[in-house]
């Protein structure tokens, strides 16, 4: 009997990305956002608050308990009397199990319209995900839904995996460094042979949702969002985000051409509002190329945290054991819809490349020019699945047949428990 492809479950801290193994991408991509009966969830300001304990919900079924909406129906009800928004996951990890749950259960059902006791699933997890977390996910998905395996997945191996669709990249190989970069949150991440480095990871406090509340600080202060009704605020900052930004080489230069020649470069936005449909225009500025400015030079935003992306990767690549250093620096992959802007990989390169050349120079100075480097090689990887290569990853690999053996099926877990989910192999054979 040929088995039904594997479903692939990307949540993320802003949105999901859910499909089917094999598909090149996803079937939903919506906010991992539900909205239930009651208050909306407050985040506590000392710190993210204990996850709390699955409960079950086929234990306890009540019509109120199924009376939630997820995704963009959740968004669109958030406002009604009665209902709260709640975000379960943030910073990549599951705070909430319960709404999870429910959230992965409408995922499964409606959105996917799948029989999950027919399907094998791989899921993704943030790296440093505490094991205790893996075993939740297993107990949900094995005790509620019944699943009939289950592979949880590092999400950096994946987009190095979803890498290969590249024209850059020879040989299939799962040593990189990964920059993921997502809507709450951005992480560098080396890997050596499909195996995270742990101790050398670094996150970074910036992200979509930081570079869209600069577009829209920049765009207030100019008095742009004058004529824009408040609530579309954001949404605006967002549309010119998304469309009109890109990386520029150098940045005073950029300003003096934008003095010079405002009506070539300044570009003109067009709105009009959701609910009344009256149209509104605003000047799109500096704001295009100052966006994503705030990864190399994160001052222009915040003072909280001042150093730039290429001196991150650096040191991640230091902290590195030496022997795969050079793998590292050679496959530096993008992973996810904040590494998106024109030439944003082109600027990386570069200012990484003086980081390297300047320390190579130093150090054949040190030593009075007997000892010369032969010179790193410095690769920045981009591909058109960028935006969903966490997702693109997963689907190629589960697509692979060996997928099966790699996962931890229904009987397993019924024999072992969850603790059986601790570990899972890597896909090193899979290469």
């Amino acid at each position: 009997m040929s088995q039904l492809a594997p479903i692939i479950c990307d949540n993320g801290t802003g949105y999901s990305k859910v499909g089917f193994a094999g598909n090149s991408d996803p079937s939903f991509v919506f906010p991992t956002a539900i909205t239930t009966r009651g208050p909306a969830a407050q985040p506590s300001r000392n710190g993210p608050s204990l996850p709390s304990k699955p409960g079950h919900l086929a234990s306890k079924r009540g019509v109120e308990d199924l009376d939630f909406f997820i995704g963009d129906e959740a968004v669109a009800n958030a406002q009604t009397p009665g209902y709260g928004i709640n975000y379960p996951i943030r910073h990549g990890q599951i705070e909430n199990w319960d709404h999870m749950e429910r959230y992965w259960e409408q995922t499964i059902f409606k959105y996917l319209r799948a029989e999950p006791e027919d399907h094998y699933f791989l899921l993704t997890e943030p790296p440093l995900n505490p094991p205790e977390n893996r075993e939740q996910t297993a107990e949900i998905f094995f005790e509620s839904f019944n699943i009939k395996g289950l592979y949880i997945a590092v999400q950096a191996v994946l987009a190095l995996a979803a890498s290969w669709s590249s024209g850059k990249v020879s040989d299939r190989t799962l040593t990189g460094t990964v920059i993921d970069s997502g809507d709450g949150v951005t992480h560098v991440i080396p890997c050596a042979e499909g195996y995270v480095i742990g101790s050398a990871i670094k996150h970074i406090p910036i992200a979509g949702r930081d570079i869209t509340q600069f577009v829209l600080n920049l765009l207030r202060e100019r008095g742009e969002l004058a004529n824009v009704p408040p609530e579309e605020h954001l949404k605006v900052a967002g549309k010119i985000k998304e469309n009109y930004s890109y990386v520029c080489q150098d940045i005073v230069k950029e300003f003096r051409k934008y003095d010079q020649e405002p009506y070539k470069y300044f570009a003109r936005y067009e709105g009009e509002h959701a609910a009344t449909g009256r149209k509104y225009e605003l000047d799109v500025g500096y704001e295009r190329f100052l966006a994503p400015e705030i990864f190399f030079n994160p001052e222009i935003y915040s003072s909280d945290f001042l150093t730039p992306l290429p001196e991150i990767v650096d040191s991640v690549i230091q902290q590195s054991p030496i022997d795969v250093r050079r793998g590292l620096y050679k496959n530096i992959v993008l992973s996810g819809g904040s590494t998106m802007f024109q030439h944003f990989g082109q600027r990386l390169k570069r200012d990484l490349k003086q980081i390297v050349d300047r320390r190579l120079e130093a150090s054949a100075i040190a030593s009075g020019s007997q000892a010369r480097s032969s010179g790193i090689d410095v690769e920045v990887i981009s591909h058109k699945r960028q935006r969903y290569a966490v997702w693109f990853g997963g689907s190629l690999l589960a697509s692979l047949p060996e997928f099966y053996s790699f996962c931890h099926t229904k009987a397993q877990y019924d024999e072992i428990g969850p603790s059986i989910c601790r570990r899972y192999q890597i896909f090193g054979s899979a290469t």
